[in-house]
């Protein structure tokens, strides 16, 4: 199996949890953290609105639910949307090495300054994870606006 192929099996992965955050009521954005072999440590989605935590975003609930690991160089963070200043920190504190992107076309986030910082960085430009968050844009913005959608480019 190519890289091509793994990094679209592990956005898969983050792809259901945002769809079961959409279900659920809130932010449809998933992630999920991986070993650099594929295997998975964690899954996770937006929670701001089903738990009313601003910090709970799809990149920190995988975070958390990797646990406490002796390193995180050798992870990837796979993440349907392009890691906000926030999520993008957290990846920078811990030294993620890798971050899969799903698409940065909506929102461009910390993609550049990670790059710069020497992340590796792959965006997918996914279709699907494209259209399931710019129709949770549409049908409720006041809630895209609360944080990240000011910064918004799409």
């Amino acid at each position: 199996m190519g890289d091509q192929e793994l990094y679209e099996q592990m956005l898969a992965v983050a792809l259901e949890e945002a769809r079961m955050s959409r279900i659920e009521g809130g932010i449809p954005i998933g992630a999920a953290m991986f070993t650099r072999e594929g295997k998975l440590v964690s899954r996770g989605h937006n929670r701001r609105i089903q738990q009313g935590d601003p910090s709970i975003h799809g990149e920190t609930d995988a975070f958390r639910r990797a646990g406490r690991q002796h390193s995180y160089r050798d992870m990837i963070m796979v993440t349907t949307l392009a890691p906000c200043w926030f999520c993008s920190g957290l990846v920078r504190q811990f030294h993620i090495g890798t971050v899969v992107v799903g698409e940065s076309r909506t929102f461009a986030g910390g993609v550049e300054w990670l790059r710069e910082n020497g992340v590796e960085v792959i965006d997918l430009d996914s279709q699907q994870c494209r259209e399931l968050l710019q129709g949770f844009i549409r049908e409720r913005p006041e809630i895209w606006n609360e944080d990240i959608g000011e910064e918004s480019i799409g």
